[in-house]
């Protein structure tokens, strides 16, 4: 199924992640990102705190694709959310994939789950919801969820700092490692059932911030 996963993982798939910068923009304001060598910071850290959490989220929401289960997942995702803003958006990424999912893999348990979460299952949740529909493995929805947790935001650095995009870019290859082994971790936390709760205060507390603001180029 590798072209479903290179589909999934397409920056061009309508889910609307082009419109998150996934923290970025704020850190960019407040001066902590500022060139190639400070975002290749943020982004290591965002990948192994949000980025992890989320893989394993969406790992196991693919591994036990049941209702309940989801819901279940959904609920450790919530408690796993802190910021209002971070939640919001999440849930509204989340239903937009969801839209996406439906029309590209129709499948009853997508059709369910926007039955039980009208306003939007979190993020990676139906992430994993819909790997397995579009028969996908769980190590492939973690390793989708790992790779957006810096793609987007490093997308975003391009736009918001005009970094080079070759450099941008050769830096997500220096990443490759990383991602794989928090895919991996995350998969197998999934399996035992043990979640990780990795989290980022710093995001959070920007999340806040960019949602007061009136002037903005992403959504958060």
């Amino acid at each position: 199924m590798t072209a479903a996963l290179l589909l999934l993982a397409d920056g061009r798939f309508p889910a609307g992640g082009h419109a998150h910068s996934g923290g970025a923009e704020a850190a960019v304001k407040s001066g902590r990102v500022h060139d190639h060598v400070s975002m290749a910071a943020f982004l290591t850290g965002r990948l192994h705190t949000t980025g992890l959490t989320a893989a394993a989220l969406a790992a196991a929401a693919a591994l036990d694709p049941d209702a309940g289960a989801l819901d279940a997942v959904d609920q450790a995702a919530e408690a796993r959310t802190p910021s209002p803003a971070q939640r919001a958006a999440s849930r509204r990424l989340g239903r937009q994939l969801l839209r996406a999912a439906r029309a590209t893999w129709p499948h009853p348990l997508l059709d369910g789950l926007k039955d039980r979460h009208p306003g939007g299952a979190h993020q990676p949740v139906v992430l994993g919801a819909t790997a397995h529909a579009a028969g996908l493995t769980p190590a492939d929805a973690a390793a989708v969820a790992a790779y957006e947790s810096v793609n987007g935001p490093a997308t975003a650095c391009v736009r918001l700092l005009g970094l080079d995009p070759y450099l941008v870019t050769a830096q997500l290859a220096r990443l490759a490692p990383a991602l794989d082994d928090v895919t991996a971790r995350a998969v197998a936390a999934a399996r035992s059932g043990e979640l990780p709760a990795a989290s980022a205060p710093l995001l959070d507390v920007y999340a806040e911030q960019h949602s007061s603001w009136k002037v903005r180029l992403f959504a958060s």
